[in-house]
């Protein structure tokens, strides 16, 4: 039943939840007729031909009929108001062809269901006139019960207690897994908001927008930033199709992003095929600078295999170009529907031309970098001297290497 569930009413234009409502309410529709048959034979077993019998068979009849009729018009709008209109109906008329709530079980507490039913599939304007009907049907019932059909079935004692375990403990147990579901549904969907969220915000700063709806800026006295580019993007732009040009992009910054996972390095964006990320931030630390570097490594590492990958296939690799600057940023979001976690400052002004200025398949630091790791016996470093760059009288540089594999550490200063 589950596979041909998928489909009933489909239409290629079905989003991903209405297709999923559509499967379940063909489900649980598919169920109400096996429980109207399953009604008309006991209520036949018991009274024969009643009031009871007639009203499941009828239910029965309708539930099947609705599946086919709104599978062919690709409306399942109709099969749900034609159950839900059911499942409210036949209760609530067996109630009153037995007599009372006593005789009966308590059988009209499947009538819930339908307002329950509508809250799920429609909306909740449908289910407040639903839930209106089902009061008043409880109250009449409760009122007048003895004289509603005049000749009330009878109905011996063991009878009776089969309609209260079967009509109350399964009417209960559909609402509860009804219930247990939405809840389940609820704890899935906010999990996929919370890693959504987080892929946009640090966790830290998603937490305090949580808690208190707003989050301020945050100044840093210390962060290394780091900024990557590729070398003649431009030109390798022009001699590959736009579909190769973003997947070869997608597939490198997928690569960058897992790296600085491992480090604690929070990505702030991506700029065309630039990628800026910062170490240090939103909780400071002491491993900033090295952290950043050991990263920028893998990183260029990972960009020379791919590149001999490339030139195997004789296709055209992407050169990577990386620099790295130590310095006081401001950090907060920006944007009031589409947030983003950004960081402004000299300091990215700065990291940006040390990039700018640096060569392919090399690692380019600043002074202020430099002055924090020169002590590191993981790195080695070569002077470039002063170079000079847009809006700088002239930066001092350097060009550094990995002497050892790194997993992280603690530099000298911070």
């Amino acid at each position: 039943m589950f596979k041909y569930a998928r489909l009933y009413a489909r239409d290629e234009g079905d989003s991903p939840d209405l297709a999923f409502q559509k499967r379940l309410l063909v489900i649980i529709s598919s169920f109400l007729f096996l429980c109207g048959v399953a009604w008309w034979l006991m209520w036949y077993l018991i009274f024969g031909w009643s009031i009871p019998t007639v009203a499941a068979g009828l239910f029965g009849i309708m539930v099947f009929v609705m599946i086919i009729v709104s599978h062919v018009l690709k409306n399942h709008y109709l099969l749900a108001h034609a159950v839900f209109l059911g499942t409210i109906i036949v209760p609530v008329t067996c109630q009153w062809g037995i007599g009372s709530m006593h005789d009966s079980g308590m059988i009209i507490a499947w009538a819930f269901l339908t307002p329950l039913g509508t809250l799920i599939f429609l909306s909740i304007r449908p289910a407040i006139v639903y839930m209106i009907i089902f009061v008043v049907c409880i109250l009449i019932t409760a009122l007048y019960q003895p004289t509603l059909y005049g000749h009330p079935l009878e109905v011996d004692e063991s009878i009776i207690r089969l309609f209260y375990s079967m009509n109350l403990v399964t009417s209960f147990t559909v609402i509860f897994s009804t219930c247990a579901w939405f809840v389940h549904t609820i704890k899935v969907e906010k999990n996929i908001s919370e890693e959504l969220l987080l892929n946009i915000l640090p966790k830290d700063v998603a937490e305090e927008l949580k808690v208190t709806g707003d989050t301020r800026a945050k100044a840093f006295t210390m962060v290394t930033v780091m900024f990557t580019d590729f070398e003649g993007f431009t030109s390798v732009s022009k001699k590959v199709s736009a579909e190769l040009l973003v997947d070869e992009i997608h597939h490198c910054f997928s690569a960058f992003d897992n790296i600085i996972q491992k480090y604690k390095i929070e990505k702030i964006k991506t700029i065309g095929d630039a990628y800026l990320c910062a170490s240090g931030l939103p909780i400071s630390n002491y491993t900033h600078a090295h952290d950043m570097l050991s990263a920028a490594f893998e990183m260029r590492d990972f960009m020379l295999a791919r590149k001999k990958e490339k030139e195997a296939k004789g296709e055209i690799p992407f050169v990577l170009r990386i620099g790295v600057h130590t310095g006081p940023v401001v950090a907060g979001i920006v944007g009031v529907r589409k947030f983003q976690y950004d960081i402004w400052g000299d300091t990215v002004n700065t990291a940006n031309r040390v990039e700018s200025s640096g060569e392919a398949g090399k690692v380019n630091i600043s002074q202020s970098t430099y002055e924090l790791l020169k002590d590191d016996a993981a790195f080695s470093f070569e002077p470039r001297g002063k170079i000079e760059v847009k809006g700088k009288v002239g930066l001092e540089m350097y060009f550094v290497e990995s002497v050892k594999p790194q997993a992280g550490g603690i530099s000298k200063a911070s």
